[in-house]
């Protein structure tokens, strides 16, 4: 064991002993019961599935510190005060949305973008915003590009139908470009990153996402950001949706406060100076095994909405129906969704999607 792996286990193994305290989480097994006595056996079960990106990593670190047990039949302290049992399945992004899209998970950590397609054939509810993308998907050149225009004529790399190429567009749209005048070329982002990196000549210029951006502008320093996502502010919503018909079930809504409680509550360690290096060490285990230090970078460059003040701010601003009109018309462009699915905010909307901040808001009040 290295140096650097022992510091991390000592302090994930720290974090864990401090989330247990605080949520009252024991040695017997995660508990046999709920909270009001309930046997594990007889709560509702429900499935959420993420992938490793900085605010969906969160519920990994639940995981590790049992708030959330994560297996079936097994509680930690949050499933135990919502009377719930979740199921936790880390997978890669591509499969969360199939697994999600195929009925196969009550829930799922996707962007606003990736939420229309299965909410088409799946109407599902966006119940928590985790965290938006403030420079973490770029747009990266080589030194020898000083302007958009220097683009015309070469290819652009990146995964197509994404938010790298949603990142692209509406970059172009903001500098008074026409998007036909440029060449998107599809190439999986680790692929481009490290293509760049290599210095690979017929790569000059790509869009990806941390930790591409961040690995490619340490590795090849004459390389730089021409333009990247602080210029389009909450465009790139990164989210926990659940499906409308889990969410009407028995537990359906308790399942919705205990994903939206096991955040925040990780988010506050992550806020406390006493335990925010402890949490941000562990949460890069989950991420691309970054450390400590990549990590404050990360989360710089991935804005976490920690609080349920700032999750409801997004999801009920006058910006947010804008934001997902254009959203909207990007994957109908782009050939992403079939149709045009129906986007509706607020309690009691209907639609393909529905934006609700009513189960953020439920959660602080215990369910009432």
């Amino acid at each position: 064991m290295t140096t650097k792996t022992l510091k991390q286990t000592v302090s994930l193994i720290t974090l864990s002993i401090g989330l247990g305290l605080a949520s009252g989480c024991g040695s017997d097994k995660d508990g046999a019961s709920s909270a009001d006595g309930t046997s594990v056996d007889e709560l509702p079960v429900f499935s959420l599935a993420w992938s490793e990106y900085p605010s969906w990593s969160v519920f990994g670190v639940a995981h590790e510190t049992k708030l959330i047990n994560g297996a079936k039949g097994q509680l930690g302290s949050i499933e135990k005060k919502w009377n719930v049992d979740i199921v936790l399945r880390e997978a890669d992004y591509d499969s969360c949305i199939t697994m999600y899209g195929a009925s196969q998970a009550d829930a799922a950590c996707l962007t606003n973008m990736d939420a229309l397609n299965p909410a088409l054939s799946r109407p599902s509810t966006l119940i928590l915003p985790t965290s938006t993308s403030a420079g973490a998907d770029a747009c990266i050149v080589t030194d020898s590009i000083n302007d958009v225009k220097d683009l015309r004529g070469k290819k652009v790399y990146g995964l197509e139908k994404t938010v790298s190429e949603y990142c692209f567009v509406r970059n172009l749209e903001l500098l008074g470009e026409k998007e036909s005048d440029y060449q998107f070329s599809n190439m999986d982002p680790g692929a481009a990153a490290i293509a760049m990196q290599q210095k690979q000549e017929s790569i000059e210029a790509i869009v990806v996402w941390n930790p591409f951006v961040m690995e490619t502008l340490n590795k090849r320093p004459d390389s730089k950001v021409l333009f990247d996502s602080t210029s389009i502010p909450n465009e790139i919503i990164d989210a926990v949706i659940v499906s409308q018909e889990s969410l009407k079930k028995e537990g359906g809504k308790e399942f919705a406060c205990a994903i939206i409680e096991a955040f925040y509550a990780v988010n506050q360690r992550i806020a406390d100076e006493s335990t925010r290096d402890d949490t941000l060490v562990a949460l890069g285990e989950k991420f691309s095994h970054l450390d400590l230090e990549a990590m404050k970078t990360v989360v710089q460059q991935t804005k976490f909405f920690s609080t349920a003040a700032e999750g409801t701010a997004i999801l009920t601003g006058s910006e947010l129906p804008g934001i997902m009109t254009k959203v909207t018309e990007f994957c109908v462009a782009h050939e992403i969704v079939d149709r045009s699915p129906s986007v509706a905010i607020g309690t009691g909307a209907t639609g393909d999607l529905v934006i609700d901040a009513s189960y953020i808001e439920m959660t602080t009040t215990g369910g009432k």
